[in-house]
């Protein structure tokens, strides 16, 4: 069975690799001074790009596209867009990069992954970046931290993909169009997504079940690009996944793919972001909680589902599931949330996620009613390792 899709954002999917013998015309023609080495988040916002999960980018922004995102949160024709996509260099580098020429993108072992049609270079003000995109200019923001440690200038242009970069966990990656067709063969008309840099508690499940009640299906897309030091390293978590959609979740409905994004922690602006880029995938809903994509205490608990839904009619064409703090109540003896609960705090199992990892660390069993077991079990794991690593480095 062939189900119609939702279409891509700016109604076309965008394809910008390259097959290996242009690729090998670049490799011989660009030149070794116009050849740069990007970071980690650079390469995986390259191979988004490429691969049509920004659509309907074709590169990075230049100046125009830049200012429209920061100030309008959108492009500048028009089109829904809240983060900006930008290729940050030093003054140097952009000193001996000249607009109009191609420029050799490479990973830190030399490799080329790209080529970039350079169109544009701009200087750009970091803080007013920070104040629009993070909503503050706290240097302590991991967003912020970034921001203000990459280059001053912005190189902007269209590029062409040669050599993917790794992709970590690979037979969970799916790239838009393959995505699309197993969305497709599976008869599925309507795909919510759910976002995820942790492992899936209670809540979580709660709340994916309660969207699994309204869609035909159910995408599990954790983030496995660059991510805060502290959060659970994505190996532990995809284990996690796979143990809990073998045991509580309909394998027919249900499916689990990565993300090969770095995490910004933009809350609301990325909580969009996300819904895009998850529409591209063939997505028609897409589950927005408590404080998305945020960090510490720099979003209010509901300001992404506001923006969200205050965008959903113009133009987004996804739709956003929002659900408020789910939680185990005692009284009621099953999850629930403030929508559906009476009790009062005193009954309801909530445990903050500097709690839950100090039980880790202290070898503590968490609470069946906030984890299932088989998740408990996989992060005790974890955490004993690592703890018995960061003693033994003590020692040393």
């Amino acid at each position: 069975m062939v189900t119609q899709l939702i279409p891509p954002h700016g109604q076309n999917l965008v394809n910008l690799e390259l097959s290996s013998q242009e690729g090998a015309k670049f490799e011989r023609r660009i030149s070794q001074k116009n050849r740069i080495i990007i970071d980690s988040r650079v390469q995986s916002d390259l191979l988004l790009l490429a691969t049509g999960v920004y659509s309907p980018l074709k590169g990075f922004m230049k100046h125009v596209d830049y200012l429209s995102v920061l100030n309008k949160m959108c492009l500048s024709d028009g089109t829904i867009w809240t983060i900006p996509i930008t290729l940050p260099v030093d003054q140097e580098t952009a000193d001996r990069l000249k607009e109009g020429e191609e420029i050799g993108l490479m990973d830190e072992s030399n490799r080329l992954l790209a080529v970039l049609f350079l169109e544009e270079k701009y200087s750009y003000d970091k803080m007013t970046e920070a104040k629009l995109v993070y909503q503050t200019t706290d240097e302590k923001h991991p967003g912020v931290t970034k921001l203000l440690r990459q280059g001053g200038v912005l190189l902007g242009g269209e590029i062409r993909l040669i050599e993917r970069p790794v992709v970590p966990f690979a037979k969970y990656h799916y790239e838009p169009a393959a995505m699309r067709k197993i969305i497709s063969e599976k008869g599925w008309k309507s795909v919510v997504a759910f976002q995820t840099r942790n492992p899936i508690h209670r809540a979580h499940e709660y709340i994916q079940k309660c969207a699994l009640e309204l869609v035909d299906g159910l995408l599990i897309h954790p983030l496995v690009g660059q991510t805060k030091a502290d959060d659970v390293p994505a190996d532990v978590r995809i284990k996690s996944y796979e143990t809990l959609l073998r045991e509580y979740y309909p394998n027919s409905r249900t499916m689990l793919a990565v993300f090969p994004a770095a995490m910004r922690y933009a809350g609301p602006r990325e909580a969009v972001f996300h819904a895009i880029c998850r529409k591209n995938y063939g997505c028609t809903h897409m589950i927005i909680g408590r404080d998305h994509a945020g960090v510490g205490d720099y979003y209010g608990t509901y300001d992404a589902q506001k923006l969200i839904t205050s965008l959903s009619g113009e133009g987004l064409g996804i739709i956003p599931l929002c659900f408020e703090h789910s939680f185990y109540c005692k009284a009621c003896g099953s999850m629930a949330s403030n929508k559906t609960c009476p009790h009062n705090t005193d009954e309801r199992l909530i445990l903050s996620g500097t709690k839950v990892r100090q039980m880790l660390r202290s070898g503590q069993e968490l609470p069946v009613e906030f984890t299932r077991r088989e998740v408990a079990e996989i992060l005790r794991k974890a955490y004993s390792n690592k703890v018995d690593h960061e003693e033994g480095l003590e020692t040393k």
